[in-house]
């Protein structure tokens, strides 16, 4: 009997697809953030957030197994993540994971994640 996962307590798939795609709605009005997903559809970019972050949290292991190891400052290299795009992310993903409405324990655990994450892939202080 395996024991149940973070990803399996917050609702699974289901769970990380909202938080996605709430996130994105913000990213996709954002003049700063859109500009770093050169894609015209967002959809691509969704789908690798979704399934990085389902695998993060003991979900399935697609991601790597079609991407390889995750290297996340590698792959935001490209672009300059400055203090402001951080916060900007931030404010997206902070809706992206209220509107989730999950249990006090969860949310935290989430969010100090999530943004321990942001303050790693700062890349430049320049404007």
């Amino acid at each position: 009997m395996t024991t149940p996962t973070f990803y399996d307590d917050v609702g699974g798939h289901t769970t990380f697809e909202r938080l996605v795609d709430v996130f994105y709605e913000g990213v996709a009005g954002d003049e700063v953030l859109r500009p770093m997903y050169p894609e015209e559809d967002l959809g691509p970019a969704k789908e690798r957030l979704v399934l990085f972050l389902e695998q993060y949290w003991g979900g399935p292991t697609t991601y790597s197994e079609q991407r390889g190891h995750p290297r996340l400052r590698m792959r935001h290299a490209p672009f300059k993540v400055n203090p402001d795009a951080r916060d900007r992310w931030l404010a997206h993903m902070r809706a992206a994971v209220d509107a989730l409405d999950l249990a006090p324990a969860h949310e935290s655990q989430l969010w100090d994640y999530l943004e321990r994450a942001a303050f790693s892939m700062i890349n430049t202080f320049e404007e």
